[in-house]
């Protein structure tokens, strides 16, 4: 459908009398946004599931919009005041607290990588990982649970999978001549996408 067609199909069937094809256009782009009442409208033109025509949600504001759920409610759940969520959604770093943290991930049914994406947790997620597979990754298995709300019984896998991985890189490193970097390279690669490891281990 030409954008000028959704743009008619939204004023005409559900409410949205100001829209244009250039709202459209502009959507598409993805240099603006729908708000979430313009959002049902336009996946009802099209009809299709709101989710479908966002694809998969990337920021705080995707996600909430994506859900249909206005920013007054998702400010009140995590006792935060309107103006807080909005400035922590237009600027991309959400402040909230652990318990803040997760009334949001179960406001808008957060998967564990997005909800730690969004909260800002992946710098400390990749702390504990590097520690885990540089020692003994028992001792963080129960932090990485709870930072991540899963059952720690689901890291016993991945983690004991990741903590071979990154030693056999090491092992190997000890081995070759000293003069040698590639295993070293390889570790400190290793290192630098634990995270991205991490969630493809978890996710087999």
């Amino acid at each position: 459908m030409a954008h000028g067609h959704v743009a008619y199909a939204m004023r005409t069937s559900f409410g949205t009398a100001h829209v244009t094809a250039d709202h459209i256009a502009a959507w598409e782009r993805g240099s603006a946004l729908p708000d979430p009442h313009e959002l049902a409208a336009l996946a009802g033109a099209l009809w299709c599931h709101p989710s479908e025509v966002m694809g998969h949600p990337r920021t705080l504001r995707e996600h909430r919009i994506a859900r249909g759920i206005p920013a007054e409610d998702v400010a009140r759940a995590t006792g935060l005041s309107l103006a807080s969520y909005v400035h922590m959604e237009e600027t991309g770093r959400w402040t909230g607290d652990h318990r803040q943290s997760a009334k949001l991930g179960s406001l808008l049914g957060l998967p564990p990588r997005d909800h730690i994406a969004i909260t800002g947790l992946e710098d400390e997620l990749a702390r504990l990982l590097t520690e885990a597979v540089s020692t003994r990754w028992q001792a963080h298995a129960r932090a990485i649970a709870k930072l991540i709300s899963v059952d720690r019984k689901q890291l016993h896998g991945p983690l004991d999978s990741m903590y071979q991985e990154y030693q056999a890189l090491m092992a190997a490193t000890l081995s070759r001549a000293s003069g040698s970097t590639a295993s070293g390279e390889d570790g400190r690669r290793y290192v630098e996408e634990i995270v991205d490891h991490f969630w493809a281990r978890l996710s087999e």
